[in-house]
């Protein structure tokens, strides 16, 4: 009964979402400064509702914007007008969301076990959350599901811990879904935590880091974000507080953390992709993981996973100071690169966060990093743009083995290197 209410919901959310019908994907070529500017009077045009999935950095950084079809041509015209190159990388949005949600009804049925979990599927965020309680269930000696707080809607956060024993030993810390329509971070959070479990005895490397260090894993770090891609607006980003005197809903939750906090590469505008926020940590999302740090102390290494541009960045992104440990962050970031492109030859840029896409302040790894957080790493994962925020579900398997080959990377790093 219940596997056909969710699937009843399923129908019924597809039937009720916000549809794209006609919004096309364009890749802007800035050659110059002068560029960049006249692209970013467009992004402060309310009217024309862009959606900077690629938001305005440096020259010679292509930037990647959602057009609705009723701005396409005013945008069209004003990008020709400034001789600005463009080339079109989705024609018609609408056809990769009704493909993904095809695909979602058609692979659904409810697991009665991990083992038969679709792990080549997206999931909803209960489907989620059904998966954590059939792998702790299924390995209670070494997983256990935390509560670390409760979303703006009222949604519990769960983290996974991986423990061999112990409180507060040295931990490893991963989050993937900050942003809620990057899907394949989820999806890939979910065969991470899977993998894990497969590997513990198995694989040596594996079975001593966790002999060593705890693993917590956050799947759906903005699980308001995520239910309301399913239900309403598959490309929402933000999360879903309200904002005093805005009716725009949300706050970005990768701007909202105190690193930097309110300087260039965030928005004071509510209404933005990358709101800041009335002030630092004010999304009980953040807050959350904010206080779980704190409180543990002993979290060697910081990972947060988004999507998409095939990127391994770390700090800084608010400002051009180097880290202090900027060339170990890098020499790991080319090991775990390296690592990652040998198993489907999938090739990643690396570099600060400011010096290889653009300035971003209030972001997560920087506050991380400011802790005393030495290793803090952010991925970008696949593609580069051909399907964006809606790689398709046959991604899925091959995307979450390769990260997890630069993910080892970095654990061992972690647990070879202590301080």
């Amino acid at each position: 009964m219940k596997g056909l209410l969710v699937f009843a919901a399923l129908l019924a959310a597809a039937f009720s979402r916000e549809t794209f019908v006609g919004n096309q994907v364009l890749r802007i070529f800035v050659a110059d400064e002068a560029s960049v500017e006249k692209v970013k009077e467009l992004e402060e045009l309310p009217e024309l509702q862009l959606d900077f999935w690629r938001g305005p950095g440096g020259q010679d950084i292509p930037i990647d914007v959602r057009v609705p079809f009723a701005s396409l041509q005013a945008v069209k015209i004003f990008l020709e007008s400034n001789c600005i190159r463009y080339s079109i990388l989705i024609d018609d949005l609408q056809s990769l969301v009704d493909e993904e949600q095809t695909q979602m009804i058609r692979q659904h049925f409810m697991p009665r076990s991990v083992e038969t979990f679709n792990y080549a599927s997206y999931h909803t965020l209960d489907e989620i959350y059904d998966f954590m309680d059939l792998l702790v269930a299924a390995n209670p000696n070494l997983v256990s599901k935390i509560q670390i707080g409760n979303s703006y809607e009222g949604r519990p956060i769960y983290v996974l811990k991986f423990s061999t024993g112990g409180t507060k030993r040295p931990a490893i810390w991963l989050d993937t879904g900050i942003h809620s329509r990057e899907w394949i971070t989820q999806a890939s959070g979910v065969w991470f935590a899977k993998k894990i479990v497969d590997s513990y005895g198995k694989d040596p490397s594996l079975t001593s880091i966790l002999d060593n260090l705890d693993i917590f894993l956050e799947i759906v770090t903005n699980p308001d974000g995520f239910a309301f891609t399913h239900t309403t607006n598959r490309m929402w980003r933000k999360t879903r507080s309200v904002n005093a005197g805005s009716a725009c809903i949300g706050v970005d939750p990768n701007r909202n953390w105190d690193a930097g906090f309110g300087g260039a590469g965030a928005s004071s505008n509510p209404c933005s992709e990358t709101y800041r926020g009335p002030y630092a940590n004010s999304e009980r999302e953040v807050k959350a993981i904010v206080d779980f740090v704190k409180s543990h102390g002993n979290i060697k290494a910081f990972i947060s996973i988004h999507s998409y541009t095939q990127l391994l960045l770390y700090p800084y992104g608010y400002t051009r100071t180097q880290a202090a440990d900027y060339q170990e962050l890098d020499n790991i970031a080319k090991a775990a690169v390296a690592a990652l492109s040998s198993l489907y030859g999938t090739q990643y840029r690396y570099g600060s966060i400011i010096t290889t896409i653009y300035q971003a302040s209030g972001g997560t790894i920087d506050w991380t990093y400011n802790q005393g957080i030495k290793y803090s790493f952010t991925f970008e994962l696949r593609d580069t743009g051909r399907y964006g925020f809606l790689l398709p579900a046959n991604q899925i398997i091959p995307t979450a083995e390769e990260t997890w080959l630069a993910l080892m990377t970095v654990m061992e790093y972690t647990r070879d290197h202590p301080y």
